[in-house]
């Protein structure tokens, strides 16, 4: 939408009100007008038909001042006072995001504050919701367009509300939109481009621009540690697979338990030699998009945040192939920490191979806790829809940080059960457990008790399955049609949260 967004500025070519449903402009908004608007077009908007109230809804004045000098003026319906929170706020700016860009605004003076006091809101909460949501609108990536797409013109847009508590969270809230963005571009690079090998050469870069530190494991390496999904998962392809760990370790956090991040990264999944049907295939370039949200929620913590416990970043990444080489249904896989697993569906690989991370989290880093996301079912898909992550977490103090993570970004999860039977679903006549049961009872469900047999059950532990929300297949509010980055800016508002005691 825009080729920058800067916070701050002198120039004003356009100027953004708001008022609330059925009511008239506030005081110091029409103290504002007054200055700007002496002939009263704001006020004549108002009553024209667009101007209903509802939220987002925007009508158009164009006010001349003394010397000659005009301002388009963005008359913008806030809704209910009750119903405005930060989340609306972000939606908010959005919808006005988008206005701004279709008119090419370059210079914006926002005077929308005393609206959002009246409503009860935190001024630096609503600045940094509106930060975000411009800066999720304005994520573009056409580095694959070629000679045939038609050059879009988008221009630099300064934006200030002159309330400086607003304005320096608003400029926090587009530098996290930056890192979630960092995840939306990982998820839209095709599978040609986004190989095993491009996903840790990001990782390495990453690290590099940000003082992360990096490792990454793979060949014999992943062979000594006993990474037996990676490997057996991976091996079909001429992309072979590796484990990423990146580290944010602060100063003064010797000692310290590291929070551990894992995100299920599969470059492209065809489903194995359980091949996906029916155009089942598109779209699997975003089968890596848990591993994208923890780096672009790594950035953000390097970056932004900057918390005082450590954290620990492991991705598993593969690439789900055929080739004579590929794993297959029947096969028995024995893992690090011993447990054995009968291969029933080589299309439930991504469980396979966050095993191998999860496992590695446990043994190796002795965390605080364990965060893993990933694409990991459907069946997620069906239960919730697009509106809902599926949160699988067992421990109340572990649950209630996410969940306070997830209003505070409106990146929005749903407590799914877990039970001893759910683990019962699970058990393989011939190995310990099986990697998918065929009966389809408790879907996204089984995911999650798969999951556990490699989770130590005193480590505070939650699966995210964000296969229902990582992308969106329209545009509306601040997101365009394509991928959401959904989980970088929880984790970042997590970690930001986390005393690190």
């Amino acid at each position: 939408m825009f080729q920058s967004i800067r916070v701050g500025g002198t120039g004003r070519d356009t100027l953004v009100v708001g008022y609330f449903q059925g009511q008239a402009f506030d005081t110091a908004t029409a103290k504002v007008l007054k200055q700007v608007d002496p002939s009263g077009a704001a006020a004549g908007a108002l009553k024209r038909p667009e101007s209903t109230g509802d939220a987002g809804a925007i009508a158009e004045a164009f006010a001349s001042a003394k010397g000659g000098q005009t301002t388009r003026v963005l008359v913008v319906g806030l809704g209910k006072p009750e119903a405005l929170d930060t989340d609306a706020v972000r939606t908010l700016a959005g919808n006005i995001g988008r206005k701004l860009a279709a008119v090419k605004a370059t210079g914006v003076q926002l005077a929308l504050t005393p609206c959002f006091e009246k409503a009860g809101l935190d001024l630096a909460d609503a600045g940094q919701a509106f930060g975000e949501g411009l800066g999720l609108l304005a994520w573009v990536c056409d580095e694959f367009k070629g000679t045939a797409a038609k050059k879009t013109n988008r221009v630099r847009l300064s934006i200030r509300a002159g309330e400086s508590e607003f304005d320096n969270a608003m400029a926090r809230g587009v530098d996290l939109a930056e890192s979630a963005n960092f995840t939306r571009t990982l998820s839209q690079t095709p599978p040609n481009v986004a190989t095993t090998g491009f996903i840790a050469d990001m990782a390495r870069k990453l690290a590099r621009k940000t003082g992360l530190s990096c490792k990454i494991l793979e060949g014999e390496e992943l062979v000594r540690e006993k990474m037996i999904g990676l490997i057996n998962v991976g091996k079909a392809s001429e992309n072979k697979p590796c484990l990423i760990r990146l580290e944010y370790k602060p100063r003064g956090s010797s000692g310290k338990k590291p929070a551990v991040l894992v995100g299920k990264t599969m470059t492209y999944d065809t489903g194995g030699l359980s091949l996906k049907i029916n155009n089942g295939m598109v779209g699997m370039k975003r089968d890596k998009d848990g591993g994208c949200a923890v780096l672009g929620a790594m950035h953000a913590i390097a970056t932004v945040i900057k918390p005082r416990r450590p954290v620990v970043a492991l991705l598993a990444v593969a690439e789900n192939s055929i080739s004579d080489e590929a794993y297959r249904p029947d096969d028995v896989l024995r893992y690090r920490n011993g447990v054995t697993v009968e291969v029933t569906n080589t299309d439930a690989e991504g469980r396979l191979v966050l095993a191998d991370a999860l496992c590695w989290a446990c043994d190796k880093e002795k965390p605080a806790y364990i965060i893993d996301l990933a694409t990991l079912t459907g069946g997620v898909v069906v239960a919730l829809g697009s509106t809902f992550a599926g949160m699988f977490c067992e421990h109340d103090g572990l649950r209630g940080k996410i969940e306070a993570a997830a209003k505070a970004t409106g990146e929005r999860v749903w407590r799914l059960p877990m039970h001893a039977e759910y683990r019962d679903l699970m058990k393989s006549p011939i190995a310990d457990i099986l990697n998918s049961n065929p009966n389809r009872k408790a879907h996204p469900i089984q995911g999650a008790a798969f999951l556990s047999y490699f989770v130590d059950e005193k480590i505070p532990w939650c699966h995210l399955d964000i296969a229902g929300v990582h992308a969106t297949e329209r545009s509306a509010g601040c997101f365009i049609e394509g991928p959401t980055g959904w989980g970088a800016r929880l984790l970042a508002n997590l970690l930001e949260n986390d005393t690190g005691r």
